[in-house]
This record gives C-alpha cells, sequence and structure tokens, in this order.
C-alpha cells in the first residue's frame, strides 16, 4: 500500500497496521493561553504580591505581610466608600429595572410613530459617560442649571444636587437611570416578544383587568429577563467610575466617594501603592460574592419555575 507524503504524517504503525494520529491542538491553544496569562492572570498575581509590601511610590519597597488588610479593617473612610458602593449600586438598579419596564410596557403596544420614539429613547445609552457627567454638571448648576430652572416654575425652590452631601448619590443616580433605563427597557421587550398570547385571552374571558394580567402572567414570564437585567445593570454599577469622578471626584468631601474612587486616590493620588492594592484585592471578593448570589438567583428564575407556578 503506498501512502502519500502528507497522509504519512497523520498515520503512525500500530501492531503492523497504520493507526491515524489524534490532532495536535496545542499550537492555537498556546497563544490565547499567552495572551489571558498577560492580561488577567499575572496582573492579578502582581495586585496580590503588592498587597502584602508597604510601597510608596519614591520610597523602598519592604514586606508588610497582613498589614495592609489589618488597616483596612480600621479604616473608617474605606467602610464608608463601601457603604456608598452599595447604596449606588442598589439605586442604580432599582431605578432603571422600574422605569425601564414600564417604559417596555408602553412600547410593546400599538401606537403611532412607536419605532422612531425608540430609537429616540435609547439614545442616552449611546453617549459617552465623560460628556455625560459634563452635561449634567451644568444641569446641576444651583444658578445656572436647567434643572433649577425647571422647578421654579413649579414653585420648588432650587436644590444644591450634586453640590449637598445629602443628595450627591441620589443625583448621580439619576444620571446613571437616564442613561441605562433604555437597556432594561430594550431587555424586557425582547422578553415581551417571547411572552404566548394565549394565557392572555384567557385571563380576559375571565375577566381579569389589566393589573391582575401584569401581576400574574406578564411579571411571572418576563422574570427571567427582569434577572438578566439586574445581573448586568449590577455588574456595571458596581464598578462605575467615569461618571462619579467627572462630576464629583468623591464630594463634596467624601459624600459620593464610591471604593473605585477611593482606591484611585490611594493609588494614584497618594500614590500608597501596597494599600491600594490590597484594596483591590478586598473588592475583588466583594464582587465574587456578589456575582455568586445573583448567579444563585439567576439560577432559581428560569423558565421551568415560571411554569411551574
Amino acid at each position: 500500500m503506498t501512502i502519500e507524503p502528507t497522509a504519512a504524517r497523520d498515520l503512525a504503525v500500530k501492531g503492523g497496521k497504520p493507526q491515524r494520529l489524534a490532532p495536535n491542538y496545542w499550537p492555537f491553544v498556546v497563544p490565547a493561553l499567552v495572551v489571558i496569562g498577560a492580561v488577567i492572570v499575572f496582573p492579578w498575581v502582581f495586585t496580590l504580591w503588592m498587597s502584602v509590601n508597604s510601597w510608596t511610590l519614591g520610597q523602598e519597597q519592604t514586606f508588610a505581610g497582613l498589614d495592609n488588610y489589618i488597616r483596612l479593617a480600621g479604616d473608617m473612610r474605606f467602610w464608608e466608600s463601601m457603604w456608598h458602593t452599595l447604596v449606588y449600586t442598589a439605586l442604580s438598579v432599582i431605578a432603571p429595572l422600574i422605569l425601564g419596564t414600564l417604559a417596555a410596557l408602553i412600547f410593546d403596544g400599538e401606537f403611532p410613530l412607536r419605532g422612531f420614539l425608540r430609537g429616540v429613547f435609547v439614545m442616552p445609552m449611546m453617549a459617552t459617560p465623560v460628556a455625560i457627567a459634563l452635561v449634567w454638571t451644568m444641569m446641576f448648576h444651583p444658578q445656572l442649571g436647567v434643572l433649577n430652572y425647571l422647578l421654579s416654575l413649579v414653585g420648588i425652590g432650587a436644590q444644591e444636587w450634586i453640590y449637598n452631601q445629602s443628595t450627591v448619590i441620589p443625583a448621580l443616580v439619576l444620571v446613571e437611570t437616564w442613561q441605562w433605563t433604555p437597556l432594561i427597557m430594550l431587555i424586557v421587550l425582547g422578553g415581551l416578544a417571547a411572552v404566548p398570547r394565549e394565557p392572555y385571552e384567557s385571563a380576559e374571558i375571565d375577566g381579569a383587568n389589566a393589573w391582575q394580567k401584569f401581576r400574574y402572567l406578564t411579571l411571572p414570564m418576563i422574570a427571567p429577563f427582569l434577572m438578566i437585567g439586574v445581573i448586568i445593570r449590577s455588574i456595571d454599577a458596581v464598578k462605575s467610575f467615569d461618571i462619579i469622578y467627572a462630576m464629583t471626584q468623591g464630594g463634596p468631601g467624601t459624600a459620593s466617594e464610591t471604593i473605585n474612587i477611593y482606591l484611585y486616590n490611594t493609588a494614584f493620588s497618594y500614590y500608597d501603592i501596597g494599600y491600594g492594592s490590597a484594596m483591590a484585592v478586598v473588592f475583588f471578593f466583594v464582587i465574587i460574592a456578589l456575582s455568586f448570589v445573583l448567579m444563585m438567583v439567576r439560577a432559581r428564575t428560569n423558565w421551568s419555575d415560571m411554569e411551574d407556578r
């Protein structure tokens, strides 16, 4: 039997019979592993190493063990920034979820110019965060801002918005809600498009009103899509940095200083690299815990569960 030269490389003799060799995929896998190691693994290993060292730029690096983590435990500014992060994340998820669902229910109906209005509604999520921050900063100005002017038309006094410690986080959440409500609307619209119409016809025959149809039919059936929106918004809100930094830099004082802002200031304004690295490690595990909780809730919210209710 004559074997072509190209085929001979793929065959091996075993027990006197030619056997085909298994294909070798490693030449294709190694470049991806190198990139993952350089972009993901090495930075985290380096961050872990820096977190157990005391290093301020311009000074000698020394091994500190767990001193940076012990320092974190007693740092009230760190715990305050963590609380700000949780509050900001919760409000930035709940508000777009409610308004986005309401917008989806409206745009799911039939009315003139529906397609055009949908396009206009999703425009905020296309803008860059820094541009949004600059525009809203001008709108929030206590004397020259358009928002206070609109409030004055209905007899409401001027607000300090991002210039007051008690209103700065709600004001930032307002910007976040304005930008990302369209995303929730698109997700929920996809869910509404997949909802069967037969249960609604049966409910109408039984005399159900609009609220009952939403409460017992629409809401359970779009719950998986709502959970997807919650996960996406939670991931995005918990790591929010650009809008907050561009608008307030964590101020006034430290009233809007989230963990991302505090970490940035520690590492790149105070040049305390070791302490900032320890902060990043702790925040990483907080994100892992949050992701684990969200994944568990997501696993319990699926179509089979909805059908069993």
